[in-house]
């Protein structure tokens, strides 16, 4: 599986959000042919941010119509928002207008995709020094399920419970597991989003920079996908995806730039290969009540 992301930044995007976020002219194409994207059994997760200045749902609607004109014949997945429990800057959890563009822009993209596309959306887990999101949830509840739930086919989580604070590697494998109960349990029930729609590890993560290690991440990798794979029928979760091959910046030693299974020169961490094994595992029939692919953004 390969995820990509597309951004949609309004009318008059400023030039050094374009810039960061890598965000030229997306419509015209992904980082590979449209046709490698249909080939080797490879399906495309494909993200659509919301990220404009100011609210503009009307616009928004229209991108979501232009990205399926353009690419609805090869996604498999597509994800309406990145994140909108999440408001922090370059996330859309902080734009104007999110819930808007998330209870308005699902049902809109899945009345508008093909038959074959899977339409939902990602969250970030509770961020406890934000407050938690129980507020977003709690807008979801207010919005009767035939105006939103009932289009949902799937919910994204970004899953990182090591990467941004220090964890002691014992914590790892229960943190992993509340996370998704969490999910589960309390915040899809509040949303009305029944059993039946799976839970996708959108992301997931561990860093081997900022005082970690490549074995000390190798491990992590290891107990989120042992424990992920114990909870995956119960708590219906059908798909897992590594956030990245690559480190973004080895040298800077920060977390969210350490993410990677190889270095930033390409050089393999023994992360790899655990995961590259796992990968394989899976692909053998082993265990296919969860289906473990690494993306290449």
């Amino acid at each position: 599986m390969i995820r990509e992301y597309i951004h949609f930044l309004g009318a008059d995007p400023d030039p050094e959000i374009v810039r960061s976020l890598g965000a030229g002219d997306e419509l015209a194409g992904l980082t590979m042919p449209d046709q490698w994207y249909l080939q080797s059994r490879r399906e495309l997760d494909l993200v659509v941010s919301y990220l404009p200045s100011t609210e503009d749902i009307s616009g928004w609607l229209a991108f979501l119509d232009a990205v399926l004109q353009r690419y609805g014949h090869i996604v498999r997945y597509l994800q309406v928002t990145l994140e909108p429990n999440f408001p922090i800057p370059l996330i859309d959890g902080s734009s104007p207008g999110v819930m808007e563009a998330l209870v308005q822009g699902l049902p809109h993209a899945k009345r508008a995709a093909p038959a074959h596309v899977q339409v939902g959306f990602s969250v970030a887990e509770p961020a406890d020094w934000l407050g938690g999101d129980d507020e977003f949830w709690q807008m979801l509840a207010n919005v009767p399920a035939e105006q939103f739930a009932d289009y949902v086919d799937y919910v994204g989580l970004g899953l990182y419970p090591d990467a941004f604070s220090p964890i002691p590697p014992e914590a790892v494998p229960a943190l992993t597991e509340n996370a998704v109960r969490h999910l589960r349990l309390h915040s899809l029930a509040a949303a009305k989003i029944p059993h039946r729609k799976p839970i996708h590890i959108a992301e997931f993560g561990s860093p081997s920079g900022n005082g970690r290690t490549a074995a000390a991440q190798a491990r992590s990798i290891t107990q989120m996908v042992a424990t992920l794979e114990h909870v995956a029928e119960e708590l219906n979760i059908t798909v897992c995806e590594y956030f990245g091959l690559r480190d973004a910046d080895t040298s800077g030693g920060q977390a969210v730039g350490t993410l990677g299974l190889l270095d930033d020169d390409y050089i393999p961490k023994g992360s790899f290969d655990i995961y590259r094994g796992i990968v394989r595992a899976g692909a053998t029939g082993r265990d296919q009540t969860l289906d473990r692919n690494s993306p290449t953004h």
